[in-house]
C-alpha cells in the first residue's frame, strides 16, 4: 500500500487539533509556511493540507487572516438535504476527484455534509462499501449510442474510448482494482459485454477470448493510472513535472555522456527543444498498436 500522501498527513494532524478543541471556532489555523517548517514539505503541500480541511467545512478562509476554524452549524441554524447512500457516494466521488482516493474517510465525508461522524454508517457498512459503489457509479456515467458501429475494430475503438473518458474524469479509478482481482461490478460489465461481443468475432475459445479482454482493459487502465500517479506525486512533493524534470537533469546527463546509452544519447540530443508526455496521445497510441496487431494475429 503507498505512503499517505504528507498532506493527508497534515490534514489529520489539525483536523484533530480541532476536534479535541486544541483548535476551537475562530482560532487562526497555522499558515502554510508554519505549517511547511513544522512538518518539513513544500509550501505547496502545507496549503493542500489546508485546503483539504476548507472543503470539509472545517476552516473558512479569510481575507488577510488566512484560514480560521469555522464555527459548526447546529440543526437550527441551517436546512441541509437529506442524507442518503447516493448523495454519501456522490459527495465521496466528488473527495476523490479533487484530492484522490486516499483522502477518502468516512469521518471526512461526514464532516464535508456537516453530519455526525457516524450518520455515513446509517447507509454504508463502511469504506469497502463505499468505494464499491462510487466505482460502480462512475462506471455507469458515459453510455453507448443505440446502434453499433460496424466491424470489431470500429467497436472496440467506441468501447476503449468511453472507458478512457471515465478514466480520465476519475483518475482515482484506475487505483483500485487489480486485473489479478476484479470486481463484479454491474455497470463495468456493461463495458466488459460490448468489449467481449467484439473480440468474440475472432472466433476464440473462452480463455483466449479471456485473455484478450484482460489485455484490451490492461491498456487503458495501465495508462490511466499514471493521471493519479502524478497528482500524488505533485502533493507529495510540491514539485510540478517540469520542476522535477529540472531536479533530475545531473542525474540523466550522467547517463548521456556514460558513453554507454548512445541511443537515449542521442534520443535526448534530438529532444533539445522539449517533449511533453501526453497520456492522451499515448493512449490512442497504444489502442491503435494493440489493434493493428489484432487485426495481423486473425489475419482481419
Amino acid at each position: 500500500m503507498a505512503a499517505e500522501p504528507p498532506y493527508l498527513r497534515i490534514a489529520a494532524t489539525l483536523r484533530e487539533d480541532i476536534e479535541i478543541g486544541s483548535l476551537p471556532p475562530g482560532a487562526k489555523a497555522p499558515s502554510t509556511r508554519q505549517l511547511a517548517k513544522m512538518f518539513g514539505v513544500a509550501t505547496a503541500t502545507a496549503a493542500k493540507a489546508l485546503d483539504t480541511l476548507r472543503r470539509e467545512g472545517l476552516l473558512r478562509a479569510e481575507p488577510r487572516s488566512g484560514h480560521v476554524v469555522a464555527a459548526q452549524q447546529s440543526a437550527a441554524d441551517t436546512r441541509r438535504p437529506t442524507l442518503t447512500r447516493d448523495r454519501l457516494v456522490q459527495t465521496a466521488i466528488a473527495i476523490a476527484d479533487s484530492e484522490g482516493v486516499a483522502a477518502l474517510s468516512m469521518r471526512g465525508i461526514a464532516a464535508r455534509l456537516a453530519v455526525p461522524p457516524m450518520a455515513p454508517y446509517r447507509y454504508l457498512a463502511g469504506k469497502d462499501e463505499l468505494i464499491f459503489l462510487m466505482a460502480d457509479t462512475v462506471y455507469g456515467e458515459i453510455g453507448y449510442p443505440a446502434k453499433e458501429p460496424a466491424g470489431w475494430r470500429a467497436q472496440l475503438e467506441l468501447c476503449a474510448r468511453t472507458l478512457w473518458a471515465i478514466h480520465r474524469k476519475h483518475p482515482w479509478l484506475a487505483q483500485l482494482v487489480p486485473l489479478t482481482r476484479p470486481w463484479p461490478l454491474p455497470k463495468l460489465a456493461v463495458h466488459n459485454e460490448r468489449a467481449l461481443a467484439a473480440l468474440s468475432m475472432f472466433g476464440v475459445g473462452a480463455a483466449e477470448l479471456c485473455d484478450l479482454n484482460v489485455l484490451f482493459y490492461n491498456h487503458i487502465q495501465g495508462t490511466a493510472i499514471h493521471l493519479e500517479r502524478e497528482r500524488h506525486a505533485v502533493g507529495s512533493t510540491g514539485l510540478t513535472g517540469d520542476q522535477w524534470m529540472t531536479s533530475q537533469e545531473r542525474g540523466f546527463a550522467a547517463l548521456t555522456t556514460s558513453g554507454r546509452f548512445p541511443v537515449l544519447a542521442k534520443m535526448i540530443d534530438d529532444l533539445a527543444d522539449g517533449y511533453d508526455l501526453d497520456l492522451d496521445q499515448l493512449f490512442e497510441l497504444g489502442l491503435q498498436a494493440l489493434l493493428d496487431g489484432l487485426a495481423v494475429r486473425f489475419k482481419q
